[in-house]
């Protein structure tokens, strides 16, 4: 899975470069390809990051419920 994201991100990179590119040259389809650009960051790249890192219930540490509130409070009034 580390592979295939290296993969996609790297294909995201070549294609903003292109759309910079052709911003640059001032081509008629450079804004299309830098709008492209985003939707695929936004609609394929984000979502696969994100479930590639979070998989496995790796993200359940950073969740606030009320035991780790009440532990935090508790340490607070020590201080």
């Amino acid at each position: 899975m580390k592979l295939a994201l290296k993969i996609l991100f790297i294909i995201f990179i070549v294609w903003m470069s292109v759309g910079f590119y052709l911003i640059n040259t001032e081509h008629e389809k450079a804004q299309i390809v830098m709008g492209l650009g985003v939707l695929y960051l936004s609609f394929i790249f984000m979502p696969i990051f994100i479930y590639a890192r979070y998989k496995g219930g790796r993200y359940k540490k950073y969740i606030i419920n009320d035991e780790i509130l009440r532990k935090a409070f508790k340490q607070h009034g020590k201080n």
